[in-house]
């Protein structure tokens, strides 16, 4: 290996204490690119980014306490209503990654929002930023619903202000 390259393993892992999120206070989920996740240009697929998001997304509601047996018992869940998504540069085979997630608004009636923020462990690069918005929606029905009083509480205490000074 030649001088000033490491390999994955070798960076030190990102912390929620790292410079360089977006916001403080990050619920933080390691990934390790793997060969099922590129495709023909040998970089992940875009496909992938996505999957990455929802798989986020369910951790931190489950960290919150709001998982899918809650939704299920009350016939509620949080469904995607729109993505945004900024490509900033390719994650490969091998790379060791850490995504992100904040929930940055909830106006506790039927929407919630969450900022994503994707980096590459061994030189901190964002490769990806993104936002979602979610519509609360009656499960047996799929029709939009307000949300659940526990729902409002549980999201609103987990909110991080987008005003905060950002660590770029």
């Amino acid at each position: 290996m030649s001088k000033g390259t490491s390999k994955a393993s070798d960076a030190p892992p990102l912390t929620q204490d790292s410079p360089g999120w977006a916001l403080p206070r990050p619920f933080l989920l390691p990934i390790s690119v793997k060969k099922k996740a590129l495709d023909g240009y040998g970089h992940v697929n875009n496909a992938e980014y996505v999957r990455w998001l929802e798989d986020i997304s369910w951790a931190h509601s489950e960290a919150l306490g709001l998982g899918l047996a809650h939704y299920r018992e009350q016939d509620r869940g949080m469904a995607v209503h729109r993505h945004e998504i900024d490509y900033l540069a390719s994650a490969r085979l091998g790379d060791s990654l850490m995504l992100a997630t904040w929930l940055v608004d909830c106006d506790g009636r039927l929407s919630l929002t969450r900022r994503f923020q994707l980096r590459r462990c061994s030189d901190g690069q964002t490769l990806l930023e993104a936002r979602t918005r979610f519509v609360c929606i009656e499960l047996s029905s799929g029709r939009a619903r307000r949300m659940p009083g526990a729902y409002r509480e549980c999201y609103s205490a987990a909110l991080v202000s987008e005003e905060t000074a950002s660590q770029r």
